[in-house]
């Protein structure tokens, strides 16, 4: 059994921690890979497991499994390489590491600096994956709108033609294998403005993963994350504008070192103005080597926990509203197993889903929507 590792914050590592624990007891062969790799505290904690490897050490992770069990020949593995998702979706990773210092966050200090795949080795991945049978990517990174800054956008080659290693050439580029494509962890950019009438135009998913983290100009200050709230709503107002359907997603900390009621207030405040469509709420946590650990006035756990509450109840009604507006019309859908698909709207394991009877795994479907809650929808397939 592989455990892959989370050692962002305290509680993903006791998490980890916890499942190598389970894996275990459960299976008794376990090799663990991923953040919490990198440090010593698996091996003292677990020292009976039978490989630890770091993060995105593949070759380490299948060199320790045929250690252990020899390789069978299997076409669809030696064509897309190891994945760990169901066959019709993806994650496509085009970079690793961080360029920018978010004093909440240590991944620069676990992946370095920003190091952008090769335009011409994202795109042939995207490719086999697609050849697989892959009918959604998933396109990832630490910070995926900087994709190139490293290079200096530097041009490569896809299928013989030169292609800049830039985010809009990439989704533009994408958008030509004829499958769903979907945007995670877009770091605001003015240049993310350039991927909206590709949405607009159905060339990628009407989808945006945008973490604005809070919309306080002194706590984002204290956090070094760019933008105002006010800058954010008239973004939001023109993406809407370019393309009505769009669906925009984000992640908010809250009870940040130093953050008062006031600033607190004027999140919810942001929130009930931006209307976002998902979005996901975490208090703060401190994280061994981060900069934010060292700022006063550290915000008090039933604090955070209370304004986690509040800001939850705010957006479940937004939620609500948003998936309520749905109702009666026809969606279409990818079919994650039978009886539950994912819209437009909808990444897989964070956002919501559709409900309704019948449908085969990974096939794509048309499901007129009959009612909704504050999370999922429900509909019948047509």
């Amino acid at each position: 059994m592989i455990v892959n590792t989370c050692g962002f914050i305290d509680a993903a590592v006791q998490e980890s921690l916890d499942a190598i624990g389970e894996a275990l007891t459960e299976n008794g062969k376990v090799i663990v890979t991923g953040c919490l790799g990198a440090k010593d505290l698996v091996r003292k904690t677990h020292p009976s497991v039978l490989a630890v490897t770091g993060p995105h050490d593949t070759p380490g992770v299948m060199k320790a499994v045929h250690k252990h069990l020899p390789k069978p020949h299997d076409p669809f593995v030696d064509l897309i390489g190891v994945k760990l998702t169901p066959p019709h979706y993806a994650y496509l990773k085009i970079a690793e590491g961080c360029n920018h210092r978010c004093t909440f966050c240590i991944i620069p200090s676990m992946r370095g600096d920003l190091v952008s795949r090769p335009i011409g080795e994202v795109m042939q991945e995207a490719e086999n994956l697609v050849k697989a049978g892959v009918k959604e990517l998933l396109v990832i990174s630490q910070d995926t709108s900087a994709y190139g800054v490293d290079v200096k956008y530097r041009t490569g080659f896809v299928g013989g033609k030169p292609v800049k290693t830039r985010m809009t050439e990439l989704c533009t580029a994408l958008s030509q294998l004829n499958v769903w494509v979907r945007l995670h962890y877009v770091y605001p950019y003015p240049h993310v403005d350039e991927v909206i009438p590709l949405m607009a135009e159905g060339k990628i998913l009407p989808y945006l993963d945008v973490p604005f983290q809070h919309a306080s100009p002194r706590i984002l200050k204290l956090m070094k994350r760019p933008a105002s709230a006010e800058k954010v709503l008239q973004r939001l107002q023109e993406w809407r504008r370019i393309c009505p359907d769009i669906t925009v997603r984000s992640t908010f900390i809250v009870g940040f070192p130093g953050e008062t009621e006031a600033e607190f207030e004027e999140l919810l405040s942001f929130l009930k103005e931006a209307r976002l469509d998902r979005v996901g709420c975490f208090e703060y946590s401190p994280v061994d080597g981060a900069e934010a650990n060292a700022l006063p006035e550290h915000v008090a756990p039933e604090v955070k926990a209370e304004r986690r509450e509040r800001f939850m109840k705010v957006q479940e009604r937004i939620s609500a509203a948003k998936l309520q507006a749905k109702v009666g019309k026809t969606l279409r859908v990818i079919v994650d197993e039978p009886g539950v698909g994912r819209s437009s709207a909808d990444a897989p394991e964070i956002d919501g889903v559709v409900h309704f009877k019948g449908g085969k795994a990974g096939e794509f479907r048309e499901v007129l929507i009959d009612r909704a809650d504050a999370h999922d929808l429900h509909g019948r397939l047509q």
